[in-house]
């Protein structure tokens, strides 16, 4: 019985995370600027990042600095959002605070 324990604990903590991550939403934004995204972030309390081949905001999506909402646009390129639950974010504020019934 004690050799089934272990098993049965990782086959439930890979059922979490892969159930987790089939919770997220990934959907295609238009293209948007670095400034226009900076603009939106700040509006929304995210936190603003950007390097060489792009840029990005995350929040909490409710209105704080994280990772449960994030934008991400590679330059020249249409930016995509990353959302909880089944949402369908329509433009970049709406990708990044989400209402607290989902």
């Amino acid at each position: 019985m004690r050799n089934l324990i272990v098993p049965l604990i990782l086959v439930g903590a890979f059922g979490l995370s892969v159930g987790s991550a089939l919770a997220a939403q990934e959907v295609s934004l238009h293209k948007h600027t670095a400034a226009e995204l900076k603009s939106v972030c700040d509006k929304a309390g995210g936190r603003f990042s950007q390097n060489a081949g792009g840029y990005g905001c995350g929040t909490n999506c409710q209105g704080k600095p994280g990772t449960d909402c994030v934008i991400g646009c590679k330059n020249d390129q249409n930016c995509t959002a990353q959302v909880p639950g089944r949402g369908r974010p329509t433009n970049l504020l709406n990708a990044l605070v989400r209402s607290p019934r989902g």
